[in-house]
């Protein structure tokens, strides 16, 4: 019966081809000769009854080893190019999923106390862990990839770094303020390139205690400070404000919350420079109101914004207006290609770490199901340059391509 009913669900692909092999019977969904192509091998019958609840039982049956498949990533993007089909038949009964989206209980508000939880169970995995497949500069954001077949990951995460630092205009009487710290890898690059003052905030105790030794030893601790302090905790006035694919976690109910926060730390002739990962303005309102694989194991209560819902925050709450945009939609593909060659060529030693064969296999769906929303164009990445009223930057209109990116 589930068999059926999963095969029922996407027998009608539009772009695509799914072959499931089991017992030595292949079924294929999809025109012959359509791309992507990805087959799947089904080793328990099991496998059929978790794929009825959506990415979230796809991962744990492919976590228990319950199948397989031929290429994890093509096999995403066919399900990113064909989502629009299910959010159709979502929206018809949205009255039913509405008020429990309301009440909260299928995502309830990031808390104080709740985030601090939500933020260690993955940042607080370990350093040893992201060491193993991110640059030397601990960038865990889309790089920048400008044509250069050849440029490296740590290339592109310093022409990332290099094109915030030009958005923002840094001096050394520069003042700026970094919500998320990371490892600190942005901030030491700002700091060692434009000598400004920094203070950057982060609520992961392995992350400060990283971002602080790394300071220390690139003999910025004069310069940077971190602090560990709720983003709505924050005081103080700031020049400039840099904050790098933390919106993710702030939560739905906490977005207006966030940018009016951004717009009262940001002195009268401030900018502040955002990179969001975004999902399709269409695709909005259902994530708001569910749970996937990626929200539940990696990013717990994290949800994506639109562009669309940035925009209406912006008009809302704050004074900030948008003075320049890029969009880096295929650069994070490339990233996660990335990082998922760099963790497949370190799988020994996971192990030796703590980390077992069903971790490893999670955090394969992760980055592969990751990279394969930004190749279908269900997510994207953008960086914006929100500007005061009194900026100079905001008489300095973006290329007409980079607004027509947003």
């Amino acid at each position: 019966m589930w068999r059926r009913l999963v095969l029922a669900v996407i027998g009608r692909l539009r772009r695509g081809r799914i072959e499931f092999i089991e017992g030595g019977r292949v079924t294929a969904i999809g025109e012959p000769g359509a791309e992507p192509l990805a087959r799947v091998e089904v080793h328990s019958p099991r496998a059929w009854r978790r794929m009825v609840r959506g990415s979230t039982g796809m991962a744990e049956g492919y976590i228990k080893r319950e199948w397989d498949s031929d290429d994890l990533v093509a096999l995403g993007t066919i399900a990113g190019l064909n989502l629009g089909q299910l959010d159709r038949i979502k929206r018809r009964f949205r009255f039913i999923l509405w008020p429990f989206q309301k009440l909260g209980p299928l995502m309830p508000r990031t808390t104080r106390r709740r985030g601090r939880k939500q933020i260690a169970a993955h940042y607080d995995l370990g350093n040893d862990l992201f060491s193993l497949f991110l640059d030397e500069s601990m960038n865990y954001s889309a790089a920048v990839f400008r044509g250069d077949p050849d440029q490296t990951l740590g290339q592109a995460q310093i022409a990332k770094m290099d094109q915030i630092a030009d958005q923002l205009d840094l001096s050394p009487d520069t003042h700026l303020l970094e919500i998320g710290t990371g490892w600190g890898g942005l901030s030491i690059h700002l700091a060692g390139r434009s000598g400004c003052r920094i203070t950057t905030t982060t609520i992961s105790r392995e992350q400060a205690s990283l971002a602080r030794e790394r300071i220390a030893a690139a003999g910025l601790s004069e310069r940077i400070e971190v602090v560990e302090t709720d983003y709505r905790d924050l005081t103080g006035s700031f020049d400039r404000l840099v904050s790098i694919e933390m919106i993710e976690a702030v939560g739905w109910r906490d977005f207006p919350t966030y940018f009016a926060k951004c717009s009262e730390l940001l002195t009268e002739d401030g900018s502040m420079l955002l990179q969001a990962i975004t999902i399709d303005d269409d695709a909005y309102e259902l994530e708001k109101a569910s749970r996937s694989f990626i929200s539940r194991y990696i990013f717990p209560g994290g949800c994506l914004p639109s562009i669309r819902e940035i925009r209406r925050c912006l008009d809302q709450v704050t004074d900030l207006t948008i003075a320049w945009s890029d969009e880096l939609r295929l650069d994070y593909a490339r990233t996660l290609a990335e990082w998922r060659r760099r963790f497949n060529a370190v799988t020994g030693r996971l192990e030796s770490l703590g980390y077992d064969d069903r971790f490893r296999r999670m955090w394969v769906m992760y980055l592969c199901l990751a990279e394969a929303g930004f190749r279908s164009g269900r997510n994207s990445d953008f960086q914006l340059l929100l500007t005061k009223p009194r900026s100079p930057r905001v008489v300095a209109l973006a290329p007409a391509s980079a607004k027509e990116a947003v």
